[in-house]
């Protein structure tokens, strides 16, 4: 069977190839979703320590995985299959995170509270009316948002990542822009 040059291939056939242990095309397909993955990885997550961890463990869990990725079969690509365990693994360590890194309750009654960097980076960008707004909706509502507009992730893919069923994203999406749509005008 001849195998079509690793530079024509695209990421589909890369996972099915490093399903049957190709180390080269696994490499491949490293090598053109990984400044992608990183700087998706960083519009969530601000530290580089977990970011590499999570890279780390999901090209590990891409190369376990790739013969169970089911592909264009099951409507899904190699790059939202990528993503999709990347953002899994991002929530696992944000749990990790959370569970290991507790205050002691004297310090953490004499933490006033600050403004979430996203926060700040949001009104900045996008002014101070639709900053106020997009701070003013519910979180779960400002989730999907964010995940869908500022992230450019698909329904299905914001599923996924929140782990939501679809119906209830778009629901969600749909109150997030009444209420945005309010809130400006």
């Amino acid at each position: 069977m001849r195998h079509l040059p690793l530079d024509s291939a695209d990421e589909e056939h890369l996972v099915r190839r490093a399903a049957k242990g190709d180390r080269a095309a696994f490499e491949e397909l490293y090598r053109r979703t990984s400044p992608w993955l990183a700087v998706r990885l960083r519009r969530r997550c601000a530290d580089d320590q977990i970011v590499a961890e999570v890279m780390q463990e999901t090209y590990l869990a891409v190369w376990r995985a790739a013969g169970s990725f089911a592909g264009a079969v099951a409507g899904g690509s190699a790059v939202g299959w990528v993503w999709t365990i990347a953002a899994r693994r991002l929530v696992d360590a944000f749990r990790r995170r959370a569970h290991h890194a507790q205050p002691p309750p004297e310090i953490a009654l004499d933490c006033a509270p600050v403004a979430a960097a996203e926060d700040e980076a949001l009104s900045v960008a996008l002014g101070d009316e639709i900053g106020d707004a997009l701070r003013d909706l519910a979180p779960e509502l400002r989730a999907v948002l964010q995940a869908m507009v500022l992230d450019g992730l698909t329904v299905r893919e914001t599923a996924v990542l929140l782990g939501l069923p679809e119906g209830t994203v778009k629901t969600r999406a749909r109150r997030a822009r009444i209420a945005m749509r309010e809130a400006l005008s």
